[in-house]
Protein backbone atom coordinates (compact mmCIF):
# COMPACT_ATOMS: atom_id res chain seq x y z
CA UNK A 1 0.00 0.00 0.00
CA UNK A 2 1.40 3.22 -0.86
CA UNK A 3 1.05 6.47 1.57
CA UNK A 4 0.95 9.97 0.12
CA UNK A 5 3.73 12.49 1.63
CA UNK A 6 2.95 14.62 4.02
CA UNK A 7 3.14 18.22 1.42
CA UNK A 8 0.88 16.34 -0.99
CA UNK A 9 -1.93 15.26 1.76
CA UNK A 10 -2.10 18.68 2.23
CA UNK A 11 -2.31 20.11 -0.83
CA UNK A 12 -4.99 17.61 -1.31
CA UNK A 13 -6.76 18.24 1.25
CA UNK A 14 -7.18 22.26 0.64
CA UNK A 15 -8.28 22.11 -2.68
CA UNK A 16 -11.25 19.88 -1.43
CA UNK A 17 -11.87 22.49 1.25
CA UNK A 18 -12.15 25.06 -1.27
CA UNK A 19 -14.70 23.01 -3.83
CA UNK A 20 -16.51 22.28 -0.96
CA UNK A 21 -16.50 26.20 0.26
CA UNK A 22 -17.80 27.23 -3.59
CA UNK A 23 -20.83 24.89 -2.82
CA UNK A 24 -22.06 25.73 0.05
CA UNK A 25 -22.28 29.79 -0.93
CA UNK A 26 -24.18 28.63 -4.04
CA UNK A 27 -27.91 30.60 -3.81
CA UNK A 28 -30.86 27.96 -2.52
CA UNK A 29 -34.25 28.80 -4.42
CA UNK A 30 -36.93 27.47 -2.52
CA UNK A 31 -39.97 26.65 -3.92
CA UNK A 32 -42.91 26.84 -1.75
CA UNK A 33 -45.87 24.11 -1.00
CA UNK A 34 -48.66 24.18 -3.13
CA UNK A 35 -51.30 24.69 -0.41
CA UNK A 36 -49.33 27.63 0.74
CA UNK A 37 -49.34 29.39 -3.20
CA UNK A 38 -52.24 31.71 -3.15
CA UNK A 39 -54.37 31.41 -5.93
CA UNK A 40 -55.04 33.54 -8.83
CA UNK A 41 -56.91 37.01 -8.76
CA UNK A 42 -61.05 36.34 -10.29
CA UNK A 43 -62.42 39.30 -12.20
CA UNK A 44 -64.80 39.93 -9.33
CA UNK A 45 -61.35 40.06 -7.02
CA UNK A 46 -59.74 42.62 -9.72
CA UNK A 47 -62.84 44.81 -9.12
CA UNK A 48 -62.88 44.77 -5.26
CA UNK A 49 -58.74 45.31 -5.23
CA UNK A 50 -59.44 48.64 -7.92
CA UNK A 51 -61.99 49.77 -5.45
CA UNK A 52 -59.89 49.88 -2.42
CA UNK A 53 -58.76 53.03 -1.40
CA UNK A 54 -54.89 53.07 -0.67
CA UNK A 55 -55.03 55.96 1.58
CA UNK A 56 -57.54 54.61 3.67
CA UNK A 57 -58.49 51.54 6.10
CA UNK A 58 -61.71 50.17 4.00
CA UNK A 59 -62.94 50.30 0.56
CA UNK A 60 -63.43 53.54 -1.24
CA UNK A 61 -67.42 53.79 -1.70
CA UNK A 62 -68.54 54.96 -5.36
CA UNK A 63 -70.04 58.05 -6.03
CA UNK A 64 -73.54 58.04 -5.16
CA UNK A 65 -76.10 59.15 -8.36
CA UNK A 66 -79.42 60.04 -7.02
CA UNK A 67 -82.50 59.86 -9.33
CA UNK A 68 -83.79 63.37 -10.48
CA UNK A 69 -86.69 64.53 -8.91
CA UNK A 70 -89.88 65.68 -10.60
CA UNK A 71 -90.93 68.73 -9.26
CA UNK A 72 -94.64 70.55 -9.89
CA UNK A 73 -95.58 72.68 -12.60
CA UNK A 74 -94.86 76.41 -11.59
CA UNK A 75 -92.33 79.03 -10.87
CA UNK A 76 -89.89 77.45 -7.95
CA UNK A 77 -91.39 74.06 -8.20
CA UNK A 78 -94.72 75.13 -5.84
CA UNK A 79 -98.01 73.32 -6.36
CA UNK A 80 -100.40 75.50 -8.78
CA UNK A 81 -104.26 74.85 -9.43
CA UNK A 82 -103.65 72.80 -12.46
CA UNK A 83 -101.47 70.57 -10.59
CA UNK A 84 -104.42 69.79 -8.23
CA UNK A 85 -107.52 70.07 -10.78
CA UNK A 86 -107.91 66.50 -11.32
CA UNK A 87 -107.21 64.74 -7.75
CA UNK A 88 -111.23 65.09 -6.79
CA UNK A 89 -113.69 62.59 -8.82
CA UNK A 90 -116.32 64.40 -7.74
CA UNK A 91 -115.31 67.36 -10.32
CA UNK A 92 -113.55 65.19 -12.60
CA UNK A 93 -116.27 66.90 -15.76
CA UNK A 94 -115.53 70.49 -14.97
CA UNK A 95 -111.74 69.71 -14.66
CA UNK A 96 -111.59 68.09 -17.95
CA UNK A 97 -113.81 71.58 -19.37
CA UNK A 98 -110.48 73.30 -17.95
CA UNK A 99 -108.43 71.32 -20.02
CA UNK A 100 -109.97 71.73 -22.97
CA UNK A 101 -109.71 75.25 -22.66
CA UNK A 102 -106.42 76.47 -23.10
CA UNK A 103 -106.90 79.85 -21.59
CA UNK A 104 -107.87 78.66 -18.66
CA UNK A 105 -105.54 75.65 -18.43
CA UNK A 106 -102.69 78.68 -18.64
CA UNK A 107 -104.29 80.79 -15.76
CA UNK A 108 -104.39 77.65 -13.19
CA UNK A 109 -101.08 76.93 -14.55
CA UNK A 110 -99.45 80.96 -13.76
CA UNK A 111 -98.11 81.35 -10.64
CA UNK A 112 -98.92 85.68 -10.98
CA UNK A 113 -102.31 85.22 -11.52
CA UNK A 114 -104.16 83.80 -8.31
CA UNK A 115 -107.32 82.35 -9.13
CA UNK A 116 -110.96 80.96 -6.79
CA UNK A 117 -112.03 77.89 -9.00
CA UNK A 118 -115.34 77.36 -8.29
CA UNK A 119 -115.96 74.09 -9.66
CA UNK A 120 -119.08 72.22 -9.87
CA UNK A 121 -119.74 68.76 -8.93
CA UNK A 122 -120.25 65.99 -11.51
CA UNK A 123 -123.93 65.81 -10.70
CA UNK A 124 -124.78 69.20 -10.88
CA UNK A 125 -123.44 69.44 -14.59
CA UNK A 126 -125.34 65.93 -15.32
CA UNK A 127 -128.37 68.11 -14.14
CA UNK A 128 -128.14 71.07 -15.95
CA UNK A 129 -130.91 71.39 -18.61
CA UNK A 130 -128.42 71.97 -21.27
CA UNK A 131 -124.87 70.81 -22.05
CA UNK A 132 -122.24 73.67 -21.10
CA UNK A 133 -120.92 73.90 -24.51
CA UNK A 134 -124.78 74.82 -25.88
CA UNK A 135 -126.87 77.70 -25.94
CA UNK A 136 -130.23 77.89 -26.72
CA UNK A 137 -129.96 81.16 -29.23
CA UNK A 138 -127.98 79.49 -31.04
CA UNK A 139 -130.89 76.67 -31.53
CA UNK A 140 -133.19 79.33 -32.09
CA UNK A 141 -131.05 81.34 -34.79
CA UNK A 142 -129.03 78.09 -36.60
CA UNK A 143 -131.99 75.20 -35.59
CA UNK A 144 -130.74 71.49 -34.79
CA UNK A 145 -127.84 71.26 -36.31
CA UNK A 146 -126.13 74.31 -34.80
CA UNK A 147 -122.76 72.43 -33.58
CA UNK A 148 -122.47 70.72 -36.96
CA UNK A 149 -119.11 70.93 -39.01
CA UNK A 150 -116.04 73.03 -38.25
CA UNK A 151 -118.54 76.36 -37.27
CA UNK A 152 -120.75 74.80 -35.03
CA UNK A 153 -117.31 73.03 -33.09
CA UNK A 154 -116.18 76.62 -33.33
CA UNK A 155 -119.63 77.76 -31.78
CA UNK A 156 -119.64 74.91 -29.19
CA UNK A 157 -115.77 75.74 -27.83
CA UNK A 158 -116.80 79.54 -26.99
CA UNK A 159 -119.78 78.60 -25.00
CA UNK A 160 -118.17 75.94 -23.44
CA UNK A 161 -115.22 78.43 -22.29
CA UNK A 162 -117.73 81.08 -21.38
CA UNK A 163 -119.10 78.35 -18.85
CA UNK A 164 -115.58 77.63 -17.29
CA UNK A 165 -114.75 81.58 -17.15
CA UNK A 166 -118.54 82.13 -15.19
CA UNK A 167 -116.58 79.84 -12.78
CA UNK A 168 -113.27 81.40 -12.01
CA UNK A 169 -113.23 84.16 -9.90
CA UNK A 170 -109.95 86.13 -10.87
CA UNK A 171 -109.13 86.94 -6.94
CA UNK A 172 -107.67 84.50 -3.96
CA UNK A 173 -108.08 85.50 -1.26
CA UNK A 174 -111.76 86.39 -2.05
CA UNK A 175 -113.19 87.97 1.13
CA UNK A 176 -116.72 87.47 2.42
CA UNK A 177 -118.73 90.16 1.13
CA UNK A 178 -116.78 91.45 -1.98
CA UNK A 179 -118.29 92.06 -5.10
CA UNK A 180 -115.75 90.91 -8.20
CA UNK A 181 -116.97 89.91 -11.70
CA UNK A 182 -115.83 85.87 -12.71
CA UNK A 183 -113.89 86.02 -15.73
CA UNK A 184 -115.65 86.91 -18.70
CA UNK A 185 -118.57 88.01 -16.82
CA UNK A 186 -120.37 91.15 -16.64
CA UNK A 187 -122.33 89.96 -13.74
CA UNK A 188 -120.98 91.09 -9.69
CA UNK A 189 -120.96 87.78 -7.57
CA UNK A 190 -120.01 86.99 -3.87
CA UNK A 191 -120.38 85.06 -1.37
CA UNK A 192 -121.89 85.03 2.25
CA UNK A 193 -122.14 82.97 5.54
CA UNK A 194 -124.82 81.06 6.09
CA UNK A 195 -125.34 78.70 9.37
CA UNK A 196 -121.17 78.17 8.79
CA UNK A 197 -121.56 77.31 5.25
CA UNK A 198 -120.45 79.47 2.40
CA UNK A 199 -123.17 80.55 0.02
CA UNK A 200 -122.23 81.98 -3.49
CA UNK A 201 -124.63 85.26 -4.69
CA UNK A 202 -126.41 85.94 -6.32
CA UNK A 203 -128.23 82.44 -7.16
CA UNK A 204 -127.46 80.95 -3.25
CA UNK A 205 -125.55 78.41 -4.66
CA UNK A 206 -124.05 76.47 -1.67
CA UNK A 207 -120.04 75.81 -1.86
CA UNK A 208 -120.12 72.38 -0.74
CA UNK A 209 -115.66 72.07 0.57
CA UNK A 210 -112.53 74.16 -0.21
CA UNK A 211 -111.25 71.08 -1.84
CA UNK A 212 -107.49 72.51 -2.58
CA UNK A 213 -105.47 75.63 -1.39
CA UNK A 214 -102.37 75.55 -3.41
CA UNK A 215 -100.00 79.13 -4.26
CA UNK A 216 -101.91 80.33 -6.93
CA UNK A 217 -105.44 79.66 -4.93
CA UNK A 218 -108.04 77.53 -4.04
CA UNK A 219 -110.52 75.29 -5.54
CA UNK A 220 -114.36 75.75 -3.82
CA UNK A 221 -116.54 72.64 -5.00
CA UNK A 222 -120.32 73.71 -5.27
CA UNK A 223 -123.35 71.97 -5.32
CA UNK A 224 -125.05 73.33 -7.98
CA UNK A 225 -123.70 75.30 -11.23
CA UNK A 226 -123.37 79.02 -11.76
CA UNK A 227 -126.90 80.56 -13.47
CA UNK A 228 -124.41 82.69 -15.50
CA UNK A 229 -126.59 83.33 -18.93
Amino acid sequence: MRFLSIPVLALTLSAAVSVLSQVIVLPIHRVPPRHLTPPPLRPADCDQVLLMDPAGPGPAMPPSDPSPVDLPSGSGGEVMLSDVMGRDRSINLFAGFVRDIESASQRLDDSTQNTTVLAPLNSAIEKLPRKPWEDPRDYGSLGPNAYEGEDGQDRAQRNLQRFVEAHMVPENPWPAGKKVKAIGDDQDIWWENKDGIKVIQPGNVEVVSVASTVANGQVWILKNARNYA
